[in-house]
């Protein structure tokens, strides 16, 4: 399940990643609504610049995260996103060149299953 906490600053952000031995990546998402979807690998998404509104299948409405807004995403959770545009720091579970292509998973049911 996603889950949302907060941050301080980026070397907090950087220092957490660090600590699970996981791979930070430093990313500019350009805007975006996209479908839901699901990610096959477990990551962190520390906020650091615009607003992320992220949807959870079978949650409540949509959360509106901002800068200072720590996402803890499991893999398998089907969401979606939507942004003007965001600044991230991601850290990642497996190095980001392992990473099974695409990123974006449709849901089964999306895939006619």
């Amino acid at each position: 399940m996603n889950k949302t906490e907060s941050f301080k600053d980026e070397a907090e952000a950087f220092a957490q990643i660090e600590a699970k031995n996981w791979h930070a990546v430093t990313l500019d998402i350009p805007a975006e609504s996209n479908d839901f979807h699901w990610h096959d690998f477990d990551a962190v998404v520390y906020i650091t610049k615009g607003e992320l509104v992220l949807t959870v299948e079978g949650m409540d409405g949509p959360v509106s995260c901002g800068r200072g807004t720590k996402i803890n995403a499991t893999a398998g959770v089907v969401h979606r996103e939507e942004s003007k545009g965001y600044s991230a720091i991601i850290g990642f579970a497996q190095a980001p060149e392992t990473l099974t292509q695409p990123i974006n998973k449709a849901p089964p049911a999306a895939m006619g299953q």
